[in-house]
């Protein structure tokens, strides 16, 4: 696990019920990640914690056997607890 909190936004394709639940399930058994925001519309999954990006995207791909794109990474400095407050999980 890495000392940097991140919160990295991913495309892939997530076009039943089914995907999305599983990848709530693999995302929920990551210790690393501490939340998550799953978009089904817009093929997007947004994670949030104390991880690398890369690692975490490779796990995903793995697992789910799909293409991850990601679109976005922040590195959050400072006040990690108020952002974690404000971002919540949401299937």
């Amino acid at each position: 696990m890495s000392g940097q909190v991140h919160c990295m936004a991913m495309r892939l394709n997530l076009d039943c019920n089914a995907c999305c639940r599983k990848m709530r399930r693999i995302l929920l058994r990551m210790k690393e990640i501490e939340s998550h925001l799953i978009e089904k519309q817009q093929n997007r999954v947004t994670v949030f914690g104390r991880f690398v990006p890369a690692d975490v995207a490779i796990k995903i791909r793995k697992k789910m056997k799909r293409r991850v794109e990601i679109l976005e990474i922040q590195e959050l400095i400072g006040h990690v607890e108020e952002i974690k407050n404000n971002f919540r999980v949401i299937t």
